[in-house]
């Protein structure tokens, strides 16, 4: 199929999973309940949604399951742009993602999760705008993963998300570590904390105190 060159060569995935109950913030949900859970994570989304709304990059909602299409549209409505994620794990999930966009002739493109509600435009930008010097760009999370990635087509490959832990405290420097040894220069943004726990909240509520 022969697809047409984007007017912008920027792409952002945003990785979002459909709200259900036992399926979303599951260590939260363990502490507050599911329906909480649910309640909280839907608030993220859109509060990100907000965000990615102000920017002047093309994003898709990257969602997973496949079959929650439907939902999530009568949801958010159908006049975003959606990807079903595909693969067995967030690896596979995230390698299979790059794949895509790259392959829709996009030349820098950046992936971001759903569990930094708080996560500024000009973090985004200064990933995108990092990617016209530097082969990579990525985002720690104050627990050792990471709330975004990125990289430009000329250097992309997929083997950099093989062997990595996911969802252990090492997935930002393992994944560090494979793109330094790939000889990839990397931007690394300012770190920022997941929203996974109740202390994450209790910390979030006190720096929105000014605490």
């Amino acid at each position: 199929m022969i697809r047409s060159i984007p007017l912008d060569d920027r792409c952002l995935l945003f990785f979002i999973k459909n709200p259900e109950k036992g399926k979303v913030k599951t260590r939260l949900a363990s502490a507050i309940g599911d329906k909480m859970a649910v309640k909280l994570y839907r608030r993220f989304l859109l509060e990100m949604l907000f965000t990615l709304n102000r920017g002047t990059f093309l994003f898709y909602l990257y969602y997973y399951p496949e079959d929650s299409l439907d939902e999530l549209k009568h949801w958010l409505g159908d006049h975003y742009l959606y990807m079903p994620q595909g693969g067995e794990n967030l690896g596979e999930k995230m390698k299979n993602g790059f794949v895509e966009a790259f392959s829709m002739s996009f030349k820098r493109v950046v992936l971001i999760g759903s569990d930094i509600p708080d996560l500024p435009l000009e973090f985004i930008e200064e990933a995108f705008t990092s990617l016209r010097e530097k082969d990579g760009v990525i985002g720690p999370s104050f627990d050792g993963g990471y709330y975004l990635i990125g990289f430009k087509d000329k250097t992309f490959s997929p083997r950099f998300f093989d062997g990595i832990r996911w969802g252990t405290g090492s997935a930002f420097e393992e994944t560090l570590n494979i793109l330094k040894q790939e000889g990839l220069t990397v931007h690394t943004l300012r770190p920022l904390r997941d929203i996974d726990t109740v202390e994450d909240l209790r910390i979030r509520e006190l720096q929105k105190k000014g605490g």
